[in-house]
């Protein structure tokens, strides 16, 4: 088998704002196996100030593949365990090379062009100006369900911006999520979820940061809003702490980005879980190229779910790989007819 990483720098069309600032590039890695005239590519995508490794520590681990890879896939996931984004990468090469096209990785209705995927429509932060021509911009290409992230503005003025919206469009015509990052206080939590209660808000992720589980729990028993976990999970590798996080705290809901929890597999064990203690879930990409977002889009079409996912569209950035996803109104698909450019 033979292997090689290549690192690729993707650069925002324009700056991504979060509560944990503002974001105008960030680096994937590829990994590209060959073996017996098949081809596997998989991609190691981190988010700096969120992903558990950093990119040094991803340089070094790639290193290590390479001089054992010979190893083979259960090893080498196990391997690097405290390592996600690492462990998606493997999982998508792998599964590539049994693959007779090294990106479908599951033959579905969503890779043979028979179903979509519903998908929410992402308003990144910046000043109000720039939120609303976000906003008129998802509305006019079809979105039902909007997200915003919110949490780093004066909070009056986060307000007024969904009140605008909410008065545009009622609940029955438009579903609005809001992302906080863990940017609300424990002290004033509770005040802001009450004044947001009144816009009708699906659900908001993360209001305050981790490692809160007792605030967390409160919040989540006493909320207007539906709450859904999503850093909160990061790190969770087994199955102790995972069962430990959701009988403590009881979300709403779970937000899943296989590079941030350990692929399909942290995934799934996560979806296990979740249902075991009822818990709804949808899942997200986290900035990954068109490589990764195909990854999880495919791996999303296999599950049976009916709520928007938080699946990007492949349009965030100037040098994104070529690819056979689209995007048609609020649904995100793939044409099998159209080729994969992957030259980087």
């Amino acid at each position: 088998m033979k292997y090689q990483f290549r690192k690729h720098r993707l650069y925002f069309k324009t700056p991504g704002g979060t509560s944990r600032g503002t974001l105008s590039h960030k680096d994937s890695w590829f990994i590209i196996l060959e073996d017996q005239g098949k081809l596997g590519v998989g991609e190691c995508s981190i988010i700096k100030g969120l992903s558990p490794e950093t990119p040094d520590q991803v340089e070094n681990a790639l290193i290590q593949i390479g001089r054992e890879i010979h190893l083979g896939f259960e090893v080498l996931y196990s391997k690097f365990s405290k390592m996600p984004a690492v462990q998606f990468s493997l999982e998508m090469a792998f599964r590539g090379l049994s693959s007779n096209d090294p990106f479908i990785l599951f033959d579905n209705s969503f890779t043979n062009s028979t179903n979509q995927i519903h998908i929410n429509g992402l308003v990144w932060m910046g000043d109000p100006d720039f939120m609303r021509q976000q906003i008129d911009e998802k509305l006019s290409m079809g979105f039902e369900c909007i997200k915003l992230k919110i949490g780093a503005l004066d909070f009056d003025l986060e307000c007024s911006l969904i009140s605008d919206l909410r008065e545009r469009f009622d609940a029955s015509n438009l579903q609005i999520r809001v992302d906080a990052n863990g940017a609300f206080s424990t002290e004033d939590a509770m005040y802001k979820l009450t004044r947001l209660s009144k816009y009708d808000i699906h659900s908001i992720e993360q209001p305050i940061a981790v490692d809160q589980w007792k605030d967390m729990e409160a919040l989540c028993k006493s909320s207007p809003i539906p709450i859904a976990l999503d850093e909160e999970l990061i790190g969770r590798t087994t199955d102790q702490q995972k069962k430990s996080l959701l009988e403590n705290i009881r979300p709403q809901y779970l937000v899943l980005k296989p590079s941030l929890i350990g692929g399909w597999r942290g995934a799934d064990r996560w979806v296990s879980l979740a249902e075991e203690f009822g818990i709804d879930w949808w899942v997200t990409s986290a900035l990954e190229s068109n490589v990764g977002l195909n990854a999880i889009a495919q791996w999303c079409a296999q599950k049976n779910t009916s709520l928007p996912q938080g699946l990007g569209t492949g349009q965030l950035f100037t040098n994104n790989i070529d690819s056979p996803l689209y995007l048609e109104g609020s649904f995100l698909g793939y044409n099998p007819k159209l080729d994969w450019n992957f030259n980087i």
